[in-house]
Protein backbone atom coordinates (compact mmCIF):
# COMPACT_ATOMS: atom_id res chain seq x y z
CA UNK A 1 0.00 0.00 0.00
CA UNK A 2 2.72 2.48 0.92
CA UNK A 3 6.40 3.17 0.39
CA UNK A 4 8.48 6.09 1.61
CA UNK A 5 12.09 7.06 0.93
CA UNK A 6 14.12 10.18 0.30
CA UNK A 7 13.67 12.11 -2.94
CA UNK A 8 17.06 10.85 -4.14
CA UNK A 9 15.50 7.38 -4.52
CA UNK A 10 13.18 8.55 -7.32
CA UNK A 11 15.58 7.12 -9.89
CA UNK A 12 16.89 4.48 -7.49
CA UNK A 13 14.84 2.25 -5.24
CA UNK A 14 11.43 3.54 -6.40
CA UNK A 15 12.27 3.02 -10.07
CA UNK A 16 14.00 -0.33 -9.50
CA UNK A 17 10.99 -1.75 -7.66
CA UNK A 18 8.55 -0.39 -10.24
CA UNK A 19 10.50 -1.66 -13.26
CA UNK A 20 11.21 -5.09 -11.75
CA UNK A 21 7.63 -5.68 -10.61
CA UNK A 22 6.18 -4.52 -13.91
CA UNK A 23 8.45 -6.83 -15.91
CA UNK A 24 8.08 -9.86 -13.63
CA UNK A 25 4.49 -9.52 -12.37
CA UNK A 26 2.90 -7.06 -14.77
CA UNK A 27 1.77 -4.69 -12.00
CA UNK A 28 3.08 -1.90 -9.80
CA UNK A 29 4.61 -3.04 -6.48
CA UNK A 30 3.04 -0.23 -4.45
CA UNK A 31 -0.16 1.84 -4.51
CA UNK A 32 1.15 4.98 -2.81
CA UNK A 33 4.59 6.54 -2.86
CA UNK A 34 5.66 9.39 -0.59
CA UNK A 35 9.08 10.99 -0.89
CA UNK A 36 10.83 13.19 1.63
CA UNK A 37 12.81 16.23 0.62
CA UNK A 38 16.39 17.15 1.39
CA UNK A 39 17.53 18.66 4.64
CA UNK A 40 18.73 22.28 4.45
CA UNK A 41 20.49 24.39 7.02
CA UNK A 42 18.81 27.47 8.49
CA UNK A 43 20.09 29.57 5.57
CA UNK A 44 18.46 27.28 3.01
CA UNK A 45 21.72 25.62 1.90
CA UNK A 46 21.81 21.84 1.35
CA UNK A 47 23.45 20.13 4.30
CA UNK A 48 26.85 18.68 3.57
CA UNK A 49 29.60 17.28 5.78
CA UNK A 50 32.16 19.02 3.59
CA UNK A 51 30.50 22.37 4.26
CA UNK A 52 30.18 21.66 7.96
CA UNK A 53 26.54 22.78 8.03
CA UNK A 54 24.91 19.52 9.09
CA UNK A 55 22.43 19.82 11.97
CA UNK A 56 22.32 16.79 14.23
CA UNK A 57 18.60 16.07 14.83
CA UNK A 58 19.43 14.69 18.27
CA UNK A 59 20.63 18.13 19.30
CA UNK A 60 17.20 19.53 18.38
CA UNK A 61 15.43 16.66 20.13
CA UNK A 62 17.46 17.19 23.31
CA UNK A 63 16.43 20.87 23.44
CA UNK A 64 12.89 20.92 22.02
CA UNK A 65 11.73 17.31 22.16
CA UNK A 66 11.06 14.75 19.46
CA UNK A 67 7.43 15.77 19.02
CA UNK A 68 8.33 19.39 18.26
CA UNK A 69 10.64 18.20 15.49
CA UNK A 70 7.98 15.80 14.21
CA UNK A 71 5.30 18.48 14.13
CA UNK A 72 7.57 20.87 12.25
CA UNK A 73 8.42 18.25 9.62
CA UNK A 74 4.77 17.26 9.17
CA UNK A 75 3.20 20.71 9.16
CA UNK A 76 5.70 23.08 7.53
CA UNK A 77 5.30 21.97 3.90
CA UNK A 78 4.63 18.95 1.66
CA UNK A 79 6.88 15.97 2.55
CA UNK A 80 8.73 16.05 -0.77
CA UNK A 81 9.84 19.65 -0.35
CA UNK A 82 13.26 20.38 1.10
CA UNK A 83 13.13 21.73 4.65
CA UNK A 84 15.32 23.96 6.73
CA UNK A 85 16.41 22.37 9.99
CA UNK A 86 17.46 24.40 12.98
CA UNK A 87 16.53 25.59 16.41
CA UNK A 88 14.39 28.55 15.34
CA UNK A 89 11.97 26.64 13.12
CA UNK A 90 11.55 23.77 15.58
CA UNK A 91 11.11 26.24 18.44
CA UNK A 92 8.27 27.89 16.50
CA UNK A 93 6.52 24.52 16.20
CA UNK A 94 6.95 24.01 19.94
CA UNK A 95 5.64 27.42 20.97
CA UNK A 96 2.86 27.84 18.40
CA UNK A 97 1.29 24.40 18.64
CA UNK A 98 2.57 22.10 21.38
CA UNK A 99 2.74 24.78 24.06
CA UNK A 100 -0.78 25.89 23.15
CA UNK A 101 -1.92 22.28 23.50
CA UNK A 102 -0.22 21.92 26.88
CA UNK A 103 -1.59 25.25 28.14
CA UNK A 104 -5.11 24.26 27.14
CA UNK A 105 -4.77 20.95 28.95
CA UNK A 106 -3.22 22.68 32.00
CA UNK A 107 -6.18 25.07 32.17
CA UNK A 108 -8.59 22.14 32.18
CA UNK A 109 -6.54 20.14 34.69
CA UNK A 110 -6.22 23.04 37.14
CA UNK A 111 -9.92 23.79 37.40
CA UNK A 112 -11.07 20.19 37.02
CA UNK A 113 -8.93 19.35 40.05
CA UNK A 114 -10.36 22.27 42.03
CA UNK A 115 -13.94 21.22 41.26
CA UNK A 116 -13.28 17.46 41.46
CA UNK A 117 -14.59 16.89 37.94
CA UNK A 118 -15.07 13.18 37.23
CA UNK A 119 -15.78 12.23 33.59
CA UNK A 120 -17.36 8.94 34.68
CA UNK A 121 -19.83 10.81 36.87
CA UNK A 122 -20.13 14.23 35.24
CA UNK A 123 -21.47 13.22 31.85
CA UNK A 124 -22.07 15.43 28.85
CA UNK A 125 -25.82 16.16 28.72
CA UNK A 126 -27.05 17.43 25.36
CA UNK A 127 -29.77 19.67 26.81
CA UNK A 128 -27.25 21.50 29.03
CA UNK A 129 -24.89 22.47 26.21
CA UNK A 130 -24.43 26.15 25.38
CA UNK A 131 -23.97 27.51 21.88
CA UNK A 132 -20.19 27.50 22.48
CA UNK A 133 -20.27 23.83 23.50
CA UNK A 134 -22.30 22.82 20.46
CA UNK A 135 -20.00 24.83 18.19
CA UNK A 136 -16.72 23.30 19.40
CA UNK A 137 -18.22 19.79 19.26
CA UNK A 138 -19.28 20.50 15.67
CA UNK A 139 -15.75 21.69 14.91
CA UNK A 140 -14.36 18.51 16.49
CA UNK A 141 -16.64 16.32 14.36
CA UNK A 142 -15.75 18.16 11.16
CA UNK A 143 -12.04 18.12 11.90
CA UNK A 144 -12.12 14.39 12.69
CA UNK A 145 -13.76 13.65 9.34
CA UNK A 146 -11.31 15.93 7.54
CA UNK A 147 -8.18 14.53 9.22
CA UNK A 148 -9.11 10.89 8.61
CA UNK A 149 -9.87 11.63 4.95
CA UNK A 150 -6.54 13.48 4.61
CA UNK A 151 -4.60 10.62 6.18
CA UNK A 152 -6.38 8.09 3.98
CA UNK A 153 -5.15 10.19 1.05
CA UNK A 154 -1.61 10.46 2.54
CA UNK A 155 -2.06 14.25 2.77
CA UNK A 156 -0.27 14.92 6.03
CA UNK A 157 0.04 18.69 5.56
CA UNK A 158 -3.72 19.21 5.20
CA UNK A 159 -4.29 16.99 8.23
CA UNK A 160 -1.94 19.02 10.42
CA UNK A 161 -3.48 22.28 9.18
CA UNK A 162 -6.94 21.04 10.21
CA UNK A 163 -5.67 20.01 13.65
CA UNK A 164 -3.90 23.32 14.12
CA UNK A 165 -7.10 25.18 13.23
CA UNK A 166 -9.14 23.14 15.71
CA UNK A 167 -6.64 23.75 18.52
CA UNK A 168 -6.64 27.47 17.76
CA UNK A 169 -10.46 27.53 17.93
CA UNK A 170 -10.39 25.53 21.16
CA UNK A 171 -7.75 27.62 22.92
CA UNK A 172 -8.32 31.11 21.60
CA UNK A 173 -12.09 31.09 21.35
CA UNK A 174 -13.84 28.29 23.23
CA UNK A 175 -11.69 28.31 26.38
CA UNK A 176 -11.23 32.08 26.41
CA UNK A 177 -14.96 32.70 25.97
CA UNK A 178 -15.90 30.04 28.56
CA UNK A 179 -13.50 31.03 31.34
CA UNK A 180 -16.14 32.48 33.63
CA UNK A 181 -18.09 29.23 33.45
CA UNK A 182 -15.09 27.44 34.98
CA UNK A 183 -14.44 30.21 37.50
CA UNK A 184 -17.90 30.40 39.04
CA UNK A 185 -18.55 28.51 42.27
CA UNK A 186 -20.39 25.22 42.59
CA UNK A 187 -20.91 22.51 39.97
CA UNK A 188 -24.19 23.38 38.29
CA UNK A 189 -25.32 21.93 34.94
CA UNK A 190 -23.68 24.70 32.91
CA UNK A 191 -20.31 24.20 34.56
CA UNK A 192 -20.51 20.43 34.19
CA UNK A 193 -21.34 20.92 30.50
CA UNK A 194 -18.26 23.11 30.07
CA UNK A 195 -16.00 20.54 31.74
CA UNK A 196 -17.53 17.59 29.89
CA UNK A 197 -17.24 19.38 26.55
CA UNK A 198 -13.62 20.39 27.06
CA UNK A 199 -12.80 16.89 28.33
CA UNK A 200 -14.28 15.26 25.24
CA UNK A 201 -12.45 17.57 22.85
CA UNK A 202 -9.10 17.09 24.61
CA UNK A 203 -9.57 13.33 24.74
CA UNK A 204 -10.43 13.07 21.04
CA UNK A 205 -7.65 15.51 20.15
CA UNK A 206 -5.10 13.32 21.95
CA UNK A 207 -6.22 10.40 19.75
CA UNK A 208 -6.18 12.43 16.54
CA UNK A 209 -2.68 13.68 17.34
CA UNK A 210 -1.25 10.29 18.31
CA UNK A 211 0.40 9.54 14.92
CA UNK A 212 1.90 13.04 14.77
CA UNK A 213 3.09 13.74 18.32
CA UNK A 214 3.02 10.35 20.08
CA UNK A 215 4.71 11.41 23.31
CA UNK A 216 2.66 14.53 24.02
CA UNK A 217 -0.60 12.86 23.02
CA UNK A 218 0.19 9.89 25.27
CA UNK A 219 1.03 12.20 28.20
CA UNK A 220 -2.29 14.04 27.85
CA UNK A 221 -4.26 10.83 27.32
CA UNK A 222 -2.79 9.22 30.44
CA UNK A 223 -3.92 12.20 32.52
CA UNK A 224 -7.41 12.13 31.00
CA UNK A 225 -8.22 8.44 30.69
CA UNK A 226 -10.45 6.58 33.11
CA UNK A 227 -10.37 2.94 34.16
CA UNK A 228 -12.78 2.17 31.32
CA UNK A 229 -10.37 3.38 28.62
CA UNK A 230 -7.53 1.47 26.90
CA UNK A 231 -4.18 1.67 28.69
CA UNK A 232 -2.55 3.76 25.96
CA UNK A 233 -3.70 6.24 23.35
CA UNK A 234 -1.88 4.04 20.85
CA UNK A 235 -4.20 1.16 21.72
CA UNK A 236 -7.30 3.23 20.93
CA UNK A 237 -9.17 2.98 17.65
CA UNK A 238 -8.39 6.02 15.53
CA UNK A 239 -11.39 8.39 15.39
CA UNK A 240 -13.36 8.36 12.13
CA UNK A 241 -15.84 11.14 12.73
CA UNK A 242 -19.48 11.55 11.78
CA UNK A 243 -20.36 14.24 9.24
CA UNK A 244 -23.94 14.32 10.54
CA UNK A 245 -22.63 15.86 13.79
CA UNK A 246 -21.36 18.93 11.92
CA UNK A 247 -23.64 21.97 12.29
CA UNK A 248 -22.74 24.09 9.30
CA UNK A 249 -25.21 26.87 10.09
CA UNK A 250 -23.91 27.22 13.64
CA UNK A 251 -20.31 27.30 12.43
CA UNK A 252 -21.23 29.99 9.89
CA UNK A 253 -22.96 32.07 12.57
CA UNK A 254 -20.02 31.62 14.92
CA UNK A 255 -17.69 32.75 12.15
CA UNK A 256 -19.73 35.95 11.81
CA UNK A 257 -19.73 36.43 15.59
CA UNK A 258 -15.95 36.07 15.72
CA UNK A 259 -15.56 38.51 12.84
CA UNK A 260 -17.74 41.02 14.68
CA UNK A 261 -15.70 40.58 17.86
CA UNK A 262 -12.46 41.03 15.90
CA UNK A 263 -13.80 44.19 14.27
CA UNK A 264 -15.01 45.44 17.64
CA UNK A 265 -11.55 45.03 19.16
CA UNK A 266 -10.07 46.76 16.12
CA UNK A 267 -12.46 49.68 16.62
CA UNK A 268 -11.58 49.87 20.32
CA UNK A 269 -7.89 50.00 19.43
CA UNK A 270 -8.52 52.83 16.97
CA UNK A 271 -10.51 54.73 19.59
CA UNK A 272 -7.92 53.86 22.28
CA UNK A 273 -10.62 52.55 24.61
CA UNK A 274 -9.65 49.56 26.78
CA UNK A 275 -11.78 46.42 26.64
CA UNK A 276 -12.30 46.72 30.41
CA UNK A 277 -14.22 49.96 29.80
CA UNK A 278 -17.88 49.06 29.11
CA UNK A 279 -19.52 50.81 26.16
CA UNK A 280 -23.17 51.21 25.27
CA UNK A 281 -23.40 49.51 21.88
CA UNK A 282 -22.02 48.34 18.58
CA UNK A 283 -24.04 48.56 15.38
CA UNK A 284 -23.34 45.90 12.76
CA UNK A 285 -24.31 45.56 9.11
CA UNK A 286 -23.37 42.17 7.67
CA UNK A 287 -25.64 41.78 4.65
CA UNK A 288 -29.28 40.84 4.12
CA UNK A 289 -28.76 37.13 4.83
CA UNK A 290 -26.76 37.57 8.03
CA UNK A 291 -28.41 36.34 11.21
CA UNK A 292 -27.25 35.49 14.70
CA UNK A 293 -28.88 33.40 17.40
CA UNK A 294 -29.62 35.30 20.60
CA UNK A 295 -26.97 33.28 22.47
CA UNK A 296 -24.34 34.47 20.00
CA UNK A 297 -25.44 38.09 20.38
CA UNK A 298 -25.00 37.69 24.14
CA UNK A 299 -21.56 36.20 23.53
CA UNK A 300 -20.59 39.23 21.43
CA UNK A 301 -21.88 41.55 24.18
CA UNK A 302 -19.62 39.80 26.68
CA UNK A 303 -16.52 39.60 24.48
CA UNK A 304 -16.69 43.25 23.42
CA UNK A 305 -17.91 44.47 26.83
CA UNK A 306 -20.84 46.35 25.33
CA UNK A 307 -24.39 46.53 26.61
CA UNK A 308 -26.05 45.69 23.31
CA UNK A 309 -25.40 44.66 19.73
CA UNK A 310 -27.65 46.12 17.04
CA UNK A 311 -27.90 44.24 13.73
CA UNK A 312 -29.11 46.48 10.88
CA UNK A 313 -29.35 46.21 7.11
CA UNK A 314 -27.23 49.32 6.52
CA UNK A 315 -25.56 52.04 8.56
CA UNK A 316 -26.69 55.11 6.62
CA UNK A 317 -29.05 56.36 9.34
CA UNK A 318 -26.12 56.70 11.75
CA UNK A 319 -24.25 59.10 9.48
CA UNK A 320 -24.79 62.86 9.43
CA UNK A 321 -25.36 64.51 6.05
CA UNK A 322 -23.07 67.48 5.57
CA UNK A 323 -23.65 69.83 2.58
CA UNK A 324 -20.63 71.08 0.64
CA UNK A 325 -20.44 73.31 -2.47
CA UNK A 326 -19.95 71.90 -5.96
CA UNK A 327 -17.60 74.44 -7.57
CA UNK A 328 -17.87 72.72 -10.95
CA UNK A 329 -21.41 74.08 -11.30
CA UNK A 330 -21.23 77.18 -9.08
CA UNK A 331 -18.20 78.75 -10.77
CA UNK A 332 -19.40 78.76 -14.39
CA UNK A 333 -22.93 79.82 -13.44
CA UNK A 334 -22.40 82.41 -10.69
CA UNK A 335 -18.96 83.74 -11.53
CA UNK A 336 -17.78 86.23 -8.85
CA UNK A 337 -20.66 85.25 -6.56
CA UNK A 338 -19.60 81.59 -6.49
CA UNK A 339 -17.38 81.92 -3.39
CA UNK A 340 -20.11 83.68 -1.41
CA UNK A 341 -22.61 81.04 -2.47
CA UNK A 342 -20.16 78.34 -1.39
CA UNK A 343 -19.77 79.90 2.07
CA UNK A 344 -23.55 80.06 2.41
CA UNK A 345 -23.87 76.35 1.54
CA UNK A 346 -21.21 75.40 4.11
CA UNK A 347 -23.04 77.33 6.82
CA UNK A 348 -26.33 75.48 6.31
CA UNK A 349 -27.57 72.17 7.64
CA UNK A 350 -28.59 69.43 5.24
CA UNK A 351 -32.22 69.94 6.24
CA UNK A 352 -32.21 73.71 5.60
CA UNK A 353 -30.53 73.22 2.21
CA UNK A 354 -33.20 70.70 1.19
CA UNK A 355 -35.93 73.12 2.34
CA UNK A 356 -34.36 75.88 0.27
CA UNK A 357 -34.11 73.67 -2.81
CA UNK A 358 -37.71 72.55 -2.46
CA UNK A 359 -38.76 76.21 -2.22
CA UNK A 360 -37.11 77.16 -5.49
CA UNK A 361 -33.53 77.68 -4.33
CA UNK A 362 -33.57 81.48 -4.28
CA UNK A 363 -31.27 82.94 -1.57
CA UNK A 364 -29.98 86.39 -0.74
CA UNK A 365 -26.22 86.94 -0.45
CA UNK A 366 -25.68 90.41 1.06
CA UNK A 367 -28.41 91.86 -1.12
CA UNK A 368 -27.58 89.83 -4.22
CA UNK A 369 -30.19 87.22 -5.04
CA UNK A 370 -28.92 84.00 -6.57
CA UNK A 371 -30.37 80.61 -7.35
CA UNK A 372 -28.90 77.54 -5.64
CA UNK A 373 -29.69 74.44 -7.68
CA UNK A 374 -29.60 70.78 -6.68
CA UNK A 375 -26.40 70.20 -8.68
CA UNK A 376 -24.68 72.98 -6.74
CA UNK A 377 -24.72 70.99 -3.50
CA UNK A 378 -22.93 67.75 -2.64
CA UNK A 379 -24.26 65.91 0.40
CA UNK A 380 -21.47 64.00 2.16
CA UNK A 381 -22.07 61.31 4.78
CA UNK A 382 -19.93 61.89 7.85
CA UNK A 383 -19.77 60.01 11.09
CA UNK A 384 -20.38 61.81 14.36
CA UNK A 385 -17.15 61.96 16.37
CA UNK A 386 -18.34 59.40 18.92
CA UNK A 387 -18.49 56.62 16.30
CA UNK A 388 -15.61 54.53 14.92
CA UNK A 389 -16.22 52.63 11.67
CA UNK A 390 -14.34 49.44 10.72
CA UNK A 391 -15.17 46.88 8.05
CA UNK A 392 -14.01 43.56 6.65
CA UNK A 393 -15.39 41.20 4.03
CA UNK A 394 -18.79 42.85 3.73
CA UNK A 395 -19.24 43.27 7.48
CA UNK A 396 -19.32 46.88 8.73
CA UNK A 397 -19.25 47.79 12.40
CA UNK A 398 -19.87 51.07 14.20
CA UNK A 399 -18.59 51.35 17.75
CA UNK A 400 -20.30 53.98 19.89
CA UNK A 401 -17.51 55.33 22.10
CA UNK A 402 -19.65 57.72 24.13
CA UNK A 403 -19.02 57.11 27.85
CA UNK A 404 -21.44 58.55 30.39
CA UNK A 405 -20.90 58.65 34.15
CA UNK A 406 -22.55 55.25 34.66
CA UNK A 407 -20.34 53.52 32.09
CA UNK A 408 -17.27 55.31 33.41
CA UNK A 409 -17.91 53.98 36.92
CA UNK A 410 -18.46 50.45 35.58
CA UNK A 411 -15.11 50.71 33.82
CA UNK A 412 -13.45 51.92 36.99
CA UNK A 413 -14.79 48.90 38.90
CA UNK A 414 -13.43 46.56 36.20
CA UNK A 415 -10.05 48.29 36.35
CA UNK A 416 -9.91 48.05 40.15
CA UNK A 417 -10.73 44.33 40.01
CA UNK A 418 -8.07 43.79 37.34
CA UNK A 419 -5.39 45.58 39.37
CA UNK A 420 -6.22 43.49 42.43
CA UNK A 421 -6.10 40.26 40.38
CA UNK A 422 -2.63 41.22 39.14
CA UNK A 423 -1.63 41.93 42.74
CA UNK A 424 -2.82 38.45 43.75
CA UNK A 425 -0.46 36.95 41.18
CA UNK A 426 2.42 39.13 42.36
CA UNK A 427 1.81 37.80 45.88
CA UNK A 428 1.85 34.18 44.57
CA UNK A 429 -1.64 33.49 45.85
CA UNK A 430 -3.31 30.33 44.57
CA UNK A 431 -6.26 30.85 42.24
CA UNK A 432 -8.53 29.36 44.92
CA UNK A 433 -7.17 31.45 47.82
CA UNK A 434 -9.78 33.61 49.54
CA UNK A 435 -8.44 36.98 50.64
CA UNK A 436 -9.13 39.91 52.92
CA UNK A 437 -8.98 43.15 50.93
CA UNK A 438 -8.03 46.37 52.71
CA UNK A 439 -7.95 49.77 51.07
CA UNK A 440 -7.44 53.50 51.49
CA UNK A 441 -8.76 55.90 48.87
CA UNK A 442 -9.54 59.49 48.01
CA UNK A 443 -13.16 60.67 48.09
CA UNK A 444 -14.14 59.57 44.56
CA UNK A 445 -12.53 56.15 44.85
CA UNK A 446 -14.00 55.70 48.34
CA UNK A 447 -17.51 56.13 46.92
CA UNK A 448 -16.83 53.69 44.06
CA UNK A 449 -15.46 51.06 46.46
CA UNK A 450 -18.46 51.34 48.79
CA UNK A 451 -21.08 51.36 46.03
CA UNK A 452 -19.56 48.33 44.28
CA UNK A 453 -18.24 46.39 47.26
CA UNK A 454 -20.07 43.13 46.52
CA UNK A 455 -19.07 43.00 42.85
CA UNK A 456 -15.40 43.67 43.61
CA UNK A 457 -15.38 41.08 46.41
CA UNK A 458 -16.88 38.46 44.08
CA UNK A 459 -14.37 39.16 41.30
CA UNK A 460 -11.25 38.98 43.49
CA UNK A 461 -12.45 36.24 45.91
CA UNK A 462 -12.48 38.57 48.91
CA UNK A 463 -14.31 37.29 51.99
CA UNK A 464 -14.33 40.81 53.40
CA UNK A 465 -13.33 44.34 52.43
CA UNK A 466 -11.88 46.55 55.18
CA UNK A 467 -11.34 50.29 55.36
CA UNK A 468 -7.72 51.17 56.15
CA UNK A 469 -4.53 49.30 55.30
CA UNK A 470 -2.94 47.83 58.43
CA UNK A 471 0.55 46.42 58.85
CA UNK A 472 -0.38 42.73 58.67
CA UNK A 473 -0.82 42.66 54.88
CA UNK A 474 1.06 40.18 52.69
CA UNK A 475 1.30 42.69 49.88
CA UNK A 476 0.52 46.43 49.63
CA UNK A 477 0.43 48.62 46.55
CA UNK A 478 -0.85 52.07 45.61
CA UNK A 479 -2.52 52.69 42.25
CA UNK A 480 -3.30 55.81 40.27
CA UNK A 481 -6.37 55.00 38.18
CA UNK A 482 -7.50 57.83 35.90
CA UNK A 483 -6.28 60.38 38.43
CA UNK A 484 -7.93 58.68 41.42
CA UNK A 485 -5.69 57.18 44.12
CA UNK A 486 -6.27 53.74 45.63
CA UNK A 487 -4.01 51.97 48.12
CA UNK A 488 -4.66 48.24 48.45
CA UNK A 489 -3.51 45.60 50.92
CA UNK A 490 -4.09 41.85 50.56
CA UNK A 491 -3.75 38.93 52.91
CA UNK A 492 -5.02 35.38 52.78
CA UNK A 493 -8.25 34.80 54.61
CA UNK A 494 -8.01 32.46 57.61
CA UNK A 495 -11.61 31.27 57.18
CA UNK A 496 -14.28 31.36 54.52
CA UNK A 497 -15.87 34.21 56.41
CA UNK A 498 -12.67 36.24 56.66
Amino acid sequence: DFICEGIDQTRGWFYTLLATSTIVHGQAPYRNCVVTGLGLDENGVKMSKSKGNVTDPWDLIDVYGADALRWYLYSSSAPWKSKRLGGDVVKDALYKFLDTLRNTYDFFALYASIDDFNPQRDKLVESDLTVLDRWILSRLAGTTVEVTEDLDAYDVVSATAALDSLLDDLSNWYVRSSRRRFWRGGMGPDKVAAYATLYRVLMELSKLLAPFVPFVSEAIYQRLRTSDDPESVHLCRYPRGDASEVDGDLESQMGLARRIVSLGHQARNQAQVKVRQPLARVIVSAGDDAHLASDLVTLIDTELNVERVELVEDLSEYFDEVPSPNFRTLGPRLGPLANRAAEWIKAQSAESIRDSLSGGGKVSLDGDEVMILADDVIFEARLPERFVLVEEGGTRLLLDTRIDDRLREMGLVREISHRIQVLRKEADFEVTDRIVLSYEADAEMERVMKDNRDEIASEVLATSIEDGVSGDQEIVKQFDIDGAVLKVGLRRSDTEGG
